[in-house]
């Protein structure tokens, strides 16, 4: 089973899904994040580079055929990136399937293809604001960016691709988490709901 976990950049859908599998298990839930997919940034069209919270920033084609080898119950070697330098490291990292996988993403309802593979569509609806703080707070300490850059990166590329690939899905999902606080969803909630 692969369920789409999908919100806004600083939703709190990476912290929902790493509480899913901690709660259930290694063994029986496993992490597919987005991010893994980004393209290099010399791959991607000239007009694009610097935006990634659009969909031709990711390599779908390498995503759909990797969630087709795991509904087939074959192992990955999912790519890894490097935020600091915007490129696809050399190393990839072997990825056994599951029998309930976690993609985790802002667009993974939007990329063409990929909801084919998803039996069950999640949406972390989270206030704006509460968004940009958490990004920000992520983006200086784990991404060494600087505050103007995050908000200047928010107010040219995020919001508007948010109000074009993200927002649009909300009303389409399977379930949604409304997480209006500070701290992340609570998983067991989800887990319940989804009868996992």
């Amino acid at each position: 089973m692969i369920i789409s976990i999908t919100g806004g950049s600083g939703s709190g859908k990476s912290r929902l899904a790493q509480q899913i599998q901690q709660q259930l298990g290694t063994e029986r839930v496993g992490l597919i994040s987005l991010d893994a997919y980004y393209r290099n940034q010399y791959d991607v069209p000239v007009e694009l580079r610097g935006n990634f919270d659009h969909p031709e920033s990711l390599d779908i084609d390498l995503l759909c055929q990797h969630l087709d080898q795991l509904q087939c119950g074959q192992t990955i070697d999912m790519p890894m990136y490097d935020f600091t330098t915007h490129s696809r490291l050399p190393d990839t990292e072997a990825f056994t399937p599951t029998p309930i996988m976690l993609l985790d993403g802002i667009l993974t309802l939007a990329l063409e293809g990929v909801s084919a593979f998803t039996d069950i569509s999640v949406f972390v609806d989270t206030p704006a604001d509460l968004r940009l703080a958490r990004r920000l707070l992520r983006d200086v300490r784990e991404r060494g960016r600087t505050p103007e850059d995050v908000i200047r990166q928010y107010l040219e590329t995020v919001r508007p691709m948010h109000d074009l690939y993200v927002e649009p899905y909300k009303n389409q999902v399977d379930y949604m988490v409304d997480n209006e606080t500070e701290f992340t969803p609570d998983a067991r909630e989800l887990i319940r709901a989804l009868g996992l």
